[in-house]
């Protein structure tokens, strides 16, 4: 199953959860989309591990293939699987560009890194599914730094993580550390997802 490009806010509805981070698109209609979806319906436990690996493929825009790739990478990992696999997905590279502030949303920073618009420690980075690793610098492209979408995200954005250094006259966003499993996506279960993919 490719990629999905479709209504995000359809999606985050279905799920009941917000996959931009936002809350936006549970505050008005907080129930599923279409004429049945004020129903309450229970759902089996393969239906519980499915609605969370759901939420995090939505939510960092991977296609099922490559979301079973990383999870397998994570496996042969040391330590806790389901941990692993976070922190695999944290560290993308369109997912630090967006933590960093510099796009609003995971797919507008797919783009900017799909286009070019993006330089790791000076030197441009075309792959958004590439690891930032803990030291490195992610900055604009000198061309790039007056685009009207980035400075717009720039200046909605009030907090990053504490794991990303921002130098905000030199516009650098800086890899710090490896995040903590506290630290992001507190609400996502991960074990979930492991139990999902270990049946």
């Amino acid at each position: 199953m490719s990629r999905y490009l479709g209504p995000v806010w359809k999606k985050s509805r279905r799920l009941g959860f917000s996959i931009l981070e936002t809350g936006k698109e549970l505050q008005r209609r907080p129930f599923a989309p279409g004429q049945h979806g004020q129903r309450r319906s229970k759902l089996s436990e393969y239906g519980i591990q499915l609605h969370e690996k759901q939420k995090l493929r939505f939510m960092y825009g991977i296609s099922e293939k490559q979301f079973r790739k990383i999870f397998n990478e994570a496996l042969r990992k040391p330590g806790r699987t389901g941990d692993n696999f976070m922190y695999l997905l944290e560290r993308r590279l369109d997912n630090m560009v967006f933590r960093a502030g510099f796009a609003s949303t995971r797919r507008l920073a797919r783009q900017l890194v799909n286009h070019g618009h993006i330089e790791i420690d000076g030197k441009k980075a075309t792959i958004p599914s590439m690891r930032v690793k803990p030291g490195q610098k992610i900055t604009l492209r000198e061309k790039s730094k007056d685009l009207t979408i980035v400075l717009a995200s720039l200046a909605s954005t009030v907090a990053r993580k504490e794991y990303i250094e921002y130098d905000a006259d030199k516009q650098v966003a800086t890899l710090a550390r490896f995040p903590e499993r506290s630290e992001f996506l507190p609400e996502i279960k991960e074990n979930l997802i492991v139990e999902f993919y270990s049946r």
